[in-house]
């Protein structure tokens, strides 16, 4: 009987949080500041400090030029919320945008690498604007804390109903009762191990609720600024083919996956509902507009795809260099960085595959002098001493300041001109 009516309050988690699942619906005025006393103004008191944090972080891009685009991408989809709304831009290889409560955005530079056109880059900024501008993070706290408090009670009270029916097991005199005592132990453990499983699943439910919303207004906000429809179905399915090209199995699984604990949606789910959304109005934008965004990324970019490379995910990497080199600008950069994946990667056949790669690079002006060098070292390697030789002459001659002339000096006295004694 106990376990019965445990397991039957248990069940009560899934809908008794005295808050509604829909995520917050009215637009938050412009300029609001929270009432003192508020939850709200808790909230914000917190973000205030990670804030100030965050602007004397040593990650924060303070770049002048690419704080201005990306903030003019921002008060062209939110206009209204362009006076207190402050984005800060982090060097963190990782394909992420958030917003908190208090105007407080973070831009991650790896959002910015993988967005090919400014178009791609709005709809993520819409994303973000959402959440503030629907007070998503108070009413994901309002949330949780409904559900961590019925989680509570009915917890309490199945506790409560495993003393009372262990002690009548215990005065009943009978010589089952230490059984019985047991097996009410047992059960109400399940119970409540259950009760937390299912308050956990809510609020993730809630939290992919929050996110669905976020997609749909974020691309209705591109859409109004005049950012092409497309653009929000292309940057998610360029994050599922980078995922589908990442070295590592358990990350090429992660977008098959789907549990009751995801804090977002499936991102086939996410494509689906935003193809919904733009209907007939697919266009993507074209070769212009990924020029344009290219001019204001292309100082970053050296410093962007160099972090990249450190996450060792070189399968990633080189689809993001493949995606890059589409539209032929940046060939120099792009094929060095494609050496060095394979330099790194060490596989089978890698050494000849970086040789060549750095060889396309040096062809091109915007080249690092680390191509020669590297070059060089590829061709020593594989037994071509006198492109070695040349390799490394011409990197010394781009790069004389090279703090390393002495060590590629020292190799070149061990590659001396055919016909030498």
């Amino acid at each position: 009987m106990f376990r019965r009516a445990a397991a039957i309050a248990a069940t009560v988690v899934l809908s008794a949080t005295g808050v509604s699942a829909e995520p917050s619906s009215n637009e938050r005025p412009a300029n609001l500041r929270p009432a003192v006393t508020s939850v709200e103004a808790g909230l914000w008191d917190e973000m205030d400090h990670v804030e100030a944090d965050a602007a004397r972080s040593g990650e924060r891009d303070t770049d002048p030029a690419l704080n201005t685009y990306v903030r003019s991408v921002m008060c062209r989809l939110a206009p209204e919320y362009c006076g207190e709304v402050r984005v800060y831009i982090f060097d963190r290889p990782i394909f992420n945008a958030t917003a908190a409560p208090n105007g407080y955005i973070e831009v991650w530079s790896g959002l910015l690498l993988r967005a090919q056109t400014e178009d791609e880059l709005a709809f993520v900024l819409g994303h973000e604007i959402t959440h503030f501008s629907r007070n998503h993070s108070l009413s994901r706290w309002n949330h949780q804390k409904a559900t961590r408090n019925v989680m509570l009670a009915l917890q309490i009270g199945v506790a409560a109903g495993a003393a009372a029916a262990t002690y009548s097991a215990a005065s009943s005199g009978s010589p089952y009762a230490q059984q019985s005592i047991d097996s009410i132990s047992q059960a109400a453990q399940g119970v409540s191990d259950l009760i937390y499983l299912a308050g956990v699943a809510r609020i993730f439910s809630y939290t992919r609720e929050q996110e669905t919303e976020a997609d749909g207004l974020g691309f209705q906000r591109s859409k109004a600024a005049g950012y092409a429809p497309g653009a929000s179905i292309a940057i998610w399915r360029s994050v599922v083919a980078e995922t589908a090209a990442s070295d590592f199995p358990s990350v090429r699984k992660s977008e098959s996956r789907a549990t009751i604990f995801d804090s977002h949606p499936v991102t086939a789910d996410r494509i689906a509902a935003l193809s919904r959304l733009a209907g007939e109005a697919t266009l993507e934008p074209g070769a212009i507009a990924r020029l344009k965004y290219r001019a204001a990324i292309r100082p970053h970019l050296d410093a962007w795809l160099r972090d990249d490379l450190r996450r060792r995910d070189f399968g990633q990497t080189l689809y993001i260099l493949d995606r890059l080199a589409a539209d032929g600008e940046d060939l120099g950069l792009i094929n060095f960085y494609r050496g060095e994946c394979f330099r790194l990667r060490r596989g089978e056949g890698d050494l000849k595959l970086a040789a060549g790669a750095y060889a396309q690079a040096t062809a091109y002006a915007d080249a690092p002098p680390a191509a020669w060098r590297e070059l060089g070292e590829a061709r020593r390697k594989t037994g071509d001493r006198a492109a070695a030789r040349d390799a490394l002459t011409q990197y010394l001659a781009k790069a004389p300041d090279a703090q390393d002339r002495w060590l590629v000096e020292t190799t070149l006295k061990t590659l001396p001109p055919e016909g030498s004694s």
